[in-house]
């Protein structure tokens, strides 16, 4: 299988219009690939917290839809990243009406998952005071790619990343890689790198962990996305500005390491 990861960086010049037309055509240009990942809120802007109501949008509105027709067009699997989605007919236990979404499409550009961002980062403010919690645990299934069996991954987003009980309930159903879309700042990068190979060492499972770049509404984002194999192994990683991470990987890795190394059969909570 062959990933492509979209290190997507932008500032508070661009418009949200050229922002989208930027990333479908990024997603364009890696035919050849069987994934392709973009970040958090890279259309929204993920700490832009005062624009998020005006560039709310359904799943189905232009800016996935743009990505859409991209994954249609080279024919891969897409994690579009996500945006503040806001469904018109939902208003959720606080009231907002607003979630942090992201989206998975199929090689016809079609929806085939929705994850809503369990934990809202924030400590009160920023995403708890405009978003609803989600609160479901999503495994999706990618479809088989050559000679690769289809492959369980579990979804999250960003600040999931330090709530390793998440993970252990999308191992639970199966999970054989997680897929990380994030907006993760350069002041806390270093745990960022740590936990992403933590998950991958601790749930023998790929980590595909998909960061931000450049400087908007004041934070400089950290880059640094990587792929990362169950043994931990960074199998690539990124630097700190816009670039497109290119790795193989090889799914069954997985089983064989579960099944001679079998840590998660130790498990007793």
């Amino acid at each position: 299988m062959r990933i492509a990861v979209i290190q997507l960086a932008y500032g508070d010049e661009e418009s949200v219009a050229d922002r989208t037309a930027r990333a479908a055509d990024l997603v364009r240009a890696q035919a050849g690939h069987d994934l392709v990942l973009l970040p958090e809120l890279w259309s929204a802007g993920g700490f832009d917290y005062r624009a998020w109501p005006e560039r709310a949008q359904p799943v189905d509105g232009p800016v996935v839809a743009a990505v859409a027709d991209a994954a249609r067009e080279i024919g891969a699997v897409v994690h579009a990243g996500s945006i503040i989605e806001r469904p018109g007919d939902e208003t959720g236990p606080d009231g907002h009406g607003m979630w942090n979404t992201s989206v998975l499409l199929d090689r016809r550009g079609e929806r085939v998952a929705r994850y809503r961002k369990v934990h809202r980062f924030g400590f009160g403010s920023g995403e708890p005071r405009l978003l609803e919690a989600g609160e479901e645990v999503v495994v999706a299934e990618l479809p088989a790619t050559g000679s690769a069996a289809a492959v369980p991954v579990g979804l999250s987003t960003c600040y999931d990343l330090r709530f390793p009980e998440l993970y252990r309930a999308q191992v639970d159903r199966g999970a054989q890689l997680f897929l990380v879309p994030a907006a993760w700042p350069m002041a806390r990068v270093e745990a960022w790198r740590l936990l992403a190979r933590a998950r991958a060492i601790e749930n023998q499972a790929f980590v595909v962990a998909g960061n931000t770049a450049g400087t908007h509404a004041g934070h400089q984002m950290g880059g640094h996305s990587a792929v990362i194999a169950p043994t931990g192994e960074v199998l690539a990683e990124a630097g700190d500005g816009e670039e497109v991470l290119s790795v193989q990987i090889d799914p069954a890795q997985v089983e064989q390491l579960r099944e001679s190394f079998p840590v998660l059969a130790d498990r007793r909570l």
